[in-house]
């Protein structure tokens, strides 16, 4: 069993930065792989970034550039760095957590981001 808390959401001007976090917890695990994704109305829900044991990282290409995942392995909590943020970056962004041990994935409640012009 595995919760997910996120953090950092909000609203923002075109250009500005935001810093989403998001802490795993539970018993007995070890993170394979966490990933942000989004959802904006009308649209399914997309990956942005993700990040796997070991380190290595895939990005949407919209993203590309502009934002950077990241994790802290001790506190088992993953991090999104966005800068350069457009309009179009607005949507509902989950965590989403893969365990090694998976038989399901997890994921957060969502956090909005609000990117003004």
């Amino acid at each position: 069993q595995v919760q997910l808390e996120e953090s950092g959401g909000g609203l923002v001007q075109a250009g500005g930065s935001l810093r989403l976090s998001c802490a795993a917890s539970g018993s007995d695990f070890t993170i394979a792989r966490m990933g942000w994704y989004r959802q904006a109305p009308g649209r399914q829900r997309e990956l942005v970034a993700a990040i796997y044991r070991g380190g290595s990282t895939n990005y949407a290409d919209s993203v590309k550039g502009r934002f950077t995942i990241s994790i802290d392995s001790a506190k088992n909590t993953v991090y999104l760095q966005m800068n350069s943020l457009k309009p179009e970056d607005t949507a509902v962004y989950y965590c989403n957590c893969v365990p090694l041990t998976a038989r399901r994935d997890y994921w957060g409640q969502g956090t909005q981001v609000t990117v003004s012009s």
